[in-house]
């Protein structure tokens, strides 16, 4: 994996918004190389403390080398932050003042040939996942799974509009082993005619997000951080694609009303109260010196809310 610096994405709204202080205890969902662990250790100086969670190992040996002169003020565990309530448990870590999710790939994984995350390594094998020791990679996706099924996923998780036509050329070209061959196909088929970005971008998306679940993970760690948060702690979400900033959009939304009762009924019989207040109006996005500085936060969608008293 690259040890390149991996810049954190909107550090300072991110330290803003979670509200840091000395003495607080948060959790960063995604550790990667540190970079947001690190901003929350300063701001909270002399003596908050964090929890960094990622089930990528090699990710977490870098981040443990940057953080090193923390000491005991920052822990690292190797989990995927849909166990994030047992890992808090486990660790004693609740409850929290503060919880943060930087979600997709990093910038390390990203250029990483060996992990195949990118088609900017023709050669990389087809692999894409965030933990080395799960079964299901890219390559078998790509060269076992159904042409419905494979269509179905390059429409459902990458928005792809050439999904059925990649898919009918990904079953006809099997065996594919590289990056480089699928990115080919998928450029055979959609063209490179009036796009700012490389026309296998959605599918190689799309890929990544089935290879480790990823919108199902979110789901999950969303209700668990609710749970975990003390009254008047933060909870802030950094995604980078549609798919993901609908479910964090609609799990505030749901969890800052009264009722979530169907339109339409006389009275609610949902008995469901509020436990979160948005800090944000919509989506707050890099301000253009970040992006220029740091291409890859270009999508960056981040949203916030704060735990009220249920």
């Amino acid at each position: 994996m690259s040890t390149a610096p991996h810049a954190p994405v909107m550090p300072r709204e991110v330290i803003e918004l979670l509200a840091v202080r000395p003495g607080g205890r948060y959790v960063d969902c995604t550790a990667g190389a540190g970079g947001h662990l690190a901003a929350i250790l300063d701001a909270g100086a002399p003596d908050s403390v964090v929890l960094g969670l990622d089930a990528d190992p090699e990710a977490l040996r870098i981040a443990g080398e940057r953080l090193s002169a923390y000491g005991s003020r920052v822990r690292l565990v190797n989990a995927n932050f849909r166990d994030l309530s047992a890992v808090c448990r486990r660790e004693n870590f609740a409850p929290v003042d503060g919880v943060l999710f930087d979600l997709g790939a990093s910038s390390m994984q990203l250029d990483s040939a060996e992990r195949g995350f990118s088609f900017q390594h023709p050669d990389a094998p087809l692999d894409m996942r965030m933990d080395p020791e799960q079964s299901l990679t890219a390559g078998e996706i790509i060269n076992t799974w159904a042409q419905d099924d494979l269509a179905a996923l390059l429409w459902n998780y990458g928005e792809e509009r050439h999904s059925r036509r990649i898919a009918r050329q990904i079953v006809a070209a099997r065996p594919i082993r590289t990056a480089g061959q699928l990115a080919r196909i998928v450029e055979q088929v959609a063209g490179r005619a009036g796009s700012k970005i490389h026309p296998a971008t959605r599918s190689f998306l799309a890929l990544r997000i089935a290879v480790n679940d990823e919108l199902g993970a979110i789901e999950t760690a969303l209700r668990q951080a609710l749970d975990l948060l003390d009254f008047g702690a933060r909870l802030v979400v950094i995604s980078f694609h549609s798919l993901e900033d609908r479910i964090v959009k609609q799990f505030i939304q749901r969890e800052s009303r009264d009722c979530i009762c169907p339109p339409g009924l006389p009275i609610c019989v949902c008995g469901h109260v509020a436990q979160l207040r948005p800090l944000t109006r919509g989506v707050l996005t890099p301000a253009p010196q970040e992006v220029a500085a740091n291409r890859r936060s270009r999508s960056a969608k981040l949203r916030a809310a704060e735990r009220i008293a249920a």
